[in-house]
């Protein structure tokens, strides 16, 4: 066979479903239970073959994710960076990263997406720049007291030369969340050192964004994915105060705060900035969505997803959830109720671009340390990639029967593993650095996609790739499984086909009765879900089956699978 990574097919070998949603201005709530995918752009496909995925690569591959039959795509970060932290470091929120493309690249796919029935979805990154932002470069020039400092967050250090840390605040990168400068004053970063935290209180700051809100939207953007959405606000007033341990820096420790009352983390402040920004999405028509990605408490986190804020927040309690059928039960009881609480829809997500695979993850024993086990190569303990596979697909079956969005990490639908073995001479994650060389960091999810079974980048581009991809990806690739019976991409695109037909309301409704190890849940629109995460097969309630995850067994629903009934 031969590479066809530059080669530009402007049909997929199946078509795109026809009962397209309507994912027009008649319909503003499109998002409520849309099937949203992830493209990390820098791994999805590279059209000019120089190892790096590029904004036409992603055009030319459009028509892969309209024959899957998702409602939109979510793009990652593609504006100008230094890739200090894969993108999100980022210098002008305003244009396009020169090795991903230009403006007029962006606007034509849009226009291509939009032609395929796919509504577009940028992230936003509002708590940080990079330092090579224009207005940092004129803050270290400007020196100390100066009004571009005040965009930013400079202090005078501690200690008889000012030799110390402002506090004891730490980056959730690892170590000191300040830097200090050659004038001796130090700047805030909860993440590298690269990405300075802005100060919302400034009007600069607050007219910049909703600057940067009107220029997406104004280019056709259909809504945005705000970056560390709980982090804007911060107590900044004089003294700052230490927390008094380093782990009560991370959002774990919000429990041990008040609610809102954190220095830097879900503070109460930060929603007058998103009802703020909720009027000038609405001023569209249709408006524009957002979801924030908030790393807080499930009560918290319904905050965020008010109408008249962001709309909608990701629900990270599910994707945390072992594979535990009363754990999960429970969890999506929870995150249905807080969904409803806000108004909102519920959101469900089993990898991203900051998580460990979860055909991979949801292998490892539920007290696995994930950082060693990427530090083991992913041999302690060993994963059985077959078994790991069998349970992503269940658990893609049960997350796409729930009521709400859900959202698709790119390349989940060819069912990839984490690739826990990247040699650390390639790892590009500004983690492993900064914590020393103690954690490894978030490449093993970023190593570029698989097209074709043969290539020196597997159809990812003309060229190698910028991250490695280990020889087994070639059984992975979108070649390896289009049009073969039981392949996890054609699983997919037949679950996005039902869903499309089965889904109407956004409740569901627990089955009195069903074995141990088993969840069971009636969709009111005439259909249930039924998966069994017991040890031994069971059997299924009356219904035509409709799909499963894996084959029935004698007629009975086997370990680690899920199948839809109609009713």
């Amino acid at each position: 066979m031969t590479e066809r990574a530059t080669t530009p097919d402007p049909r997929p070998p199946h078509p795109a479903p026809d009962a397209t949603p309507d994912l027009s201005s008649k319909n503003p709530d499109w998002w409520r239970q849309a099937v949203v995918y992830q493209v990390y752009p820098r791994s999805f496909a590279d059209a000019d073959g120089d190892g790096l995925g590029d904004l036409r690569g992603i055009t030319r591959r459009l028509t892969h994710l309209a024959a899957l039959g998702v409602d939109a795509l979510w793009l990652s970060p593609f504006y100008p960076s230094e890739l200090a932290d894969g993108g999100y470091d980022v210098a002008d929120p305003r244009d396009v990263d020169p090795r991903l493309g230009t403006l007029d690249d962006f606007d034509g796919l849009v226009r291509e997406a939009h032609r395929l029935g796919l509504k577009v979805i940028v992230d936003i990154v509002p708590n940080h720049t990079s330092h090579q932002h224009v207005w940092f470069q004129e803050a270290l020039r400007a020196g100390p007291g100066s009004p571009a400092r005040d965009r930013y967050v400079f202090r005078d250090g501690r200690g008889p030369s000012g030799e110390l840390p402002p506090t004891d605040w730490q980056s959730v990168f690892g170590g000191s969340a300040w830097q200090r400068v050659p004038d001796g004053q130090w700047y805030l970063h909860l993440f590298a050192a690269e990405q300075p935290d802005l100060n919302w209180s400034h009007q600069d700051v607050r007219d910049d964004f909703r600057t940067t809100l009107r220029f997406w939207s104004d280019r056709g953007v259909d809504g945005f994915r705000v970056d560390v959405a709980h982090a804007l606000a911060k107590d900044l007033s004089e003294p700052l105060r230490d927390l008094g341990a380093p782990e009560l820096s991370g959002e774990a420790a919000l429990t041990e705060f008040a609610p809102g009352t954190h220095p830097f983390y879900d503070r109460d402040e930060v929603h007058e900035i998103y009802r703020d920004w909720r009027k000038i999405l609405d001023a569209y028509s249709p408006p524009r969505m957002a979801v924030a990605e908030a790393w807080v408490p499930g009560a918290r986190r319904a905050l965020y997803a008010r109408p008249d804020e962001l709309g909608q927040a990701f629900n990270f309690e599910y994707l945390q959830t072992p594979w535990d059928a009363d754990a999960l039960r429970r969890v999506i009881g929870d995150s249905l109720a807080t969904a409803h609480a806000a108004g909102a829809s519920a959101t469900w997500v089993l990898s991203n671009h900051d998580v460990v695979r979860h055909a991979s993850r949801l292998m490892l024993p539920p007290d696995t340390d994930e950082n060693a086990w990427l530090l083991s190569g992913g041999r302690a303990p060993a994963v059985d990639t077959a078994a790991g596979l069998r349970r992503a697909r269940a658990a893609t079956l049960l997350m796409l029967a729930l009521p709400g969005s859900a959202y698709v990490y790119q390349g989940e639908e060819l069912g990839l593993p984490e690739v826990a073995d990247l040699p650390t001479e390639v790892l590009q994650d500004p983690i492993w650095e900064q914590t020393g060389r103690v954690r490894k960091g978030r490449d093993g999810c970023r190593v570029p996609l698989p097209w074709t079974t043969t290539g020196p980048s597997y159809g990812f581009g003309a060229a190698g790739a910028w991250l490695p991809q280990p020889p087994a990806f070639a059984a992975y690739a979108v070649e390896a499984q289009d049009g073969v019976e039981g392949s996890t991409l054609e699983l997919y695109r037949t679950a996005l086909r039902l869903r499309r037909k089965l889904l109407a309301g956004e409740t569901l409704t627990w089955a009195r009765e069903a074995p141990a190890g088993v969840l069971q849940f009636d969709r009111g629109d005439g259909w249930r879900c039924v998966t069994n995460l017991s040890a031994e097969p069971v059997s299924l309630p009356a219904g035509e089956v409709l799909l499963t995850s894996a084959p029935l067994e004698d007629g009975r629903l086997g370990p680690d699978t899920t199948a839809w009934l109609g009713r």
